[in-house]
């Protein structure tokens, strides 16, 4: 399966088998987004937070979790806003991100918030 924006083109496909590494068995590995949030004009940043969903939405993202109660356990304080989304590929995670939807809502967050976030690959 691949994924076209402008440009460049994404290939989902991952070599995946537990119980024999030297397997060619294609499998889909889910992808996460996992964001820490400093906000700082919550005003603005509901300009974010009412756009954004759209393109999650489009690229299959599933809210997992969404500011709710955090508790750092080192490296200093946990973040004010933490945020855990998880689509289908690590490859539509990515696409999410740089799609013009997300960059369109993402400009609404300059400003307003500083963000760390990461994607990452699941195990299964």
């Amino acid at each position: 399966m691949a994924y076209s924006h402008g440009a460049w083109q994404l290939e989902t496909v991952v070599y995946h088998n537990t119980e024999n590494p030297n397997s060619t068995e294609k499998r889909n590995m889910k992808g996460y987004w996992i964001a820490q949030v400093e906000v700082n004009d919550p005003d603005q940043y509901s300009e974010y937070t009412s756009r954004a969903p759209a393109a999650f939405t489009k690229y299959g993202g599933r809210f997992l979790a969404r500011g709710g109660r955090s508790e750092a356990l080192e490296n200093g304080p946990a973040a004010s806003r933490n945020v855990v989304i998880e689509f289908d590929s690590y490859e539509q995670a990515v696409a999410c991100y740089r799609s013009s939807e997300y960059q369109e809502a993402m400009a609404h967050r300059e400003g307003a918030s500083s963000a760390k976030i990461t994607i990452v690959e699941g195990v299964e």
